[in-house]
């Protein structure tokens, strides 16, 4: 191979790669007016310390300020950076923080919490080019203050009303929703029937190998079990999310034992 050759392949892959870039299949986040991360949060509604970690360590993929590296053009790397903004805007926009309801801010916040403290975010493949963006335990600290601060402090006293069931309805739109539909798959498969459902068989459901292979079925102590802690029951899951308190998964089983029975 001459080096005329070679180097007119280099040029052929580069030019294909820039044109490539183009394409969007999965989504294109930079269609949308790049802002400043500066405004985002300014509110008051999220402590200040957990705010600067959530705009210097998250912001770049959870938020439209998100920034084009110059890599981001070049196929098909630049198709996996998109779609991974895309999946993470879908899931917490940060730019849009104001317009949630303060049950939703909660249930991220928790969540948020949840992910640091696994180290699950930032992901990996995004900490190999930004090694900056790893969270330290003086971060992860700080972000904590989502968990105990005063965004979901009605929370306790919204749900006191009513029968288990009542109560879990509202667990359900306040920590579920996000992710799962009772009628539809979403993020996360229907739930409609899950009370005494075989785990892992929702048609049009992709679900992880470890739940189609796990053999459970769905009662009041697996689920109890699966809403504590999902990765402890079933490691390589594609649940992120946890329900800590116990009257929360009690009343949210009794919820959905409840619509499973009424079909």
């Amino acid at each position: 191979m001459t080096l005329r050759y070679l180097l007119m392949m280099i040029v052929v892959g580069f030019g294909s790669s820039i044109l490539s870039g183009h394409l969007h299949p999965y989504g294109n986040p930079w269609q949308t007016k790049q802002q400043s991360a500066e405004p985002l949060l300014q509110d008051g509604s999220m402590p200040a310390d957990a705010r600067a970690v959530l705009v210097k360590k998250c912001a770049d993929c959870h938020s439209e300020a998100a920034r084009a590296p110059f890599y981001a053009s070049l196929a098909p790397g630049s198709w996996l950076i998109e779609r991974d903004i895309v999946k993470a805007r879908a899931r917490m926009n940060l730019s849009r923080w104001q317009e949630l309801s303060p049950e939703r801010r909660e249930v991220l916040g928790e969540e948020i919490v949840e992910q640091a403290k696994t180290g699950r975010m930032p992901p990996v493949q995004y900490r190999l080019l930004h090694w900056s963006a790893s969270l330290s335990a003086q971060d992860v600290h700080a972000l904590a203050a989502l968990q105990i601060g005063g965004q979901g402090a009605e929370t306790s006293s919204t749900v006191q009303a009513g029968d288990a069931a009542a109560r879990g309805k509202l667990v359900f739109e306040r920590r579920c929703s996000g992710c799962h539909a009772m009628d539809a798959n979403r993020e996360g498969p229907r739930l409609r029937d899950v009370y005494g459902r075989k785990a892992g068989t929702v048609a049009g459901f992709e679900y992880s190998a470890g739940l189609v292979h796990s053999g459970l079925t769905w009662t009041p102590t697996t689920l109890d079990q699966w809403l504590t802690d999902p990765d402890a029951m079933v490691p390589v899951n594609k649940m992120s999310f946890e329900t800590p308190k116990a009257a929360d998964r009690k009343d949210l089983i009794a919820y959905l034992q409840q619509t499973a029975e009424s079909k």
